[in-house]
């Protein structure tokens, strides 16, 4: 959509309620929804009345967070934790919650079970890295602290995963993703988001790694967290990080991890299959690890 569609009207700056008056903009939603197009529309201008800071984000970008959410056909009233639009900065970002992921994970056809859920300390025994071997009792209900958080899915080829992330890991990872991470407007901060945002980070993390990802959720994993000053248009002001680089930095921590706990040659084997692409100072732990069991076993 054209950007001059948010700048000025008529009679003065345009506003968001002004903004999706526009037959254009209407226009959009009913090729996006249909018949559902004017509900979607009411649903979104309640949300925005109903926050202030919202309420004076760039309309814009309201509008493009919007229609991200009804091009993924997913409510963005934040009580059902599927999507929502939240103000940042003067403008409005789309965030995905976990449930919306598991959504578009089902829509897939793919997914014979997909869950992620918290882990009390009652219920946590042991985690290993190597294998994926989460030893919980999930029979007893939870009680104390929140200790981790587990995602799991199984496709229905068979092939299965399950990850685990200690409180620790999440939160470690959310100060450098995130800017406004411990300020008072951060989900973060917000002790009836915070699991929430946890279980969307490690389940977001394993699909994107493990995952089927349909072009719809390749299209959620991208809006995520962004604002759009036209669709498509992808910035992410509340991460500075460079991604990529983290990314292959977490895959190397991971890689040398399972060096560390190997404890055989074929354990090493696998793991060098794993990681074709590792880093020369990886190998380097590699190999000091096969001449270290060589030595051992001979």
């Amino acid at each position: 959509m054209n950007n001059e569609l948010a700048t000025k009207g008529q009679s003065g700056p345009l506003t968001i309620k002004g903004l999706f008056q526009k037959d254009s903009i209407q226009k959009r939603f009913q090729e996006l929804l249909g018949k559902k197009a004017p509900g979607f529309i009411t649903s979104v201008l309640q949300v925005v009345n109903s926050n202030k800071i919202l309420s004076k984000a760039d309309p814009q970008t309201v509008m493009t967070a919007a229609a991200t959410a009804a091009a993924l056909d997913l409510p963005i009233n934040q009580n059902l934790g599927y999507a929502w639009i939240v103000p940042y900065k003067g403008q409005a970002q789309f965030q995905m919650g976990w449930k919306g992921y598991v959504q578009l994970a089902q829509r897939t056809g793919q997914y014979q079970s997909i869950n992620v859920v918290e882990i009390h300390g009652n219920q946590f025994k042991s985690f290993n890295a190597m294998t994926e071997e989460l030893d919980a009792d999930f029979t007893m209900d939870g009680d104390g602290n929140i200790v981790g958080y587990a995602a799991y899915f199984r496709l229905n080829n068979g092939f299965e995963k399950t990850c685990y992330w200690s409180k620790d890991k999440v939160i470690k990872h959310a100060k450098k993703y995130s800017q406004s991470y411990g300020r008072g407007h951060s989900p973060w901060s917000d002790k009836d988001q915070f699991d929430a945002m946890a279980k969307k980070t490690v389940l977001k993390n394993t699909l994107s790694k493990w995952g089927i990802l349909s072009i719809e959720m390749q299209t959620a994993q991208n809006a995520d967290q962004s604002t759009q000053p036209s669709e498509g248009d992808y910035n992410y002001p509340d991460n500075t990080v460079d991604i990529e680089a983290q990314e292959a930095s977490e895959e190397n921590d991971r890689a040398l991890e399972f060096i560390h706990k190997a404890e055989s040659i074929d354990d090493l084997e696998m793991i060098e299959e794993g990681y074709p692409d590792m880093p020369d100072s990886v190998r380097n732990e590699l190999e000091q690890k096969k001449e270290s069991l060589k030595t051992k076993t001979s």
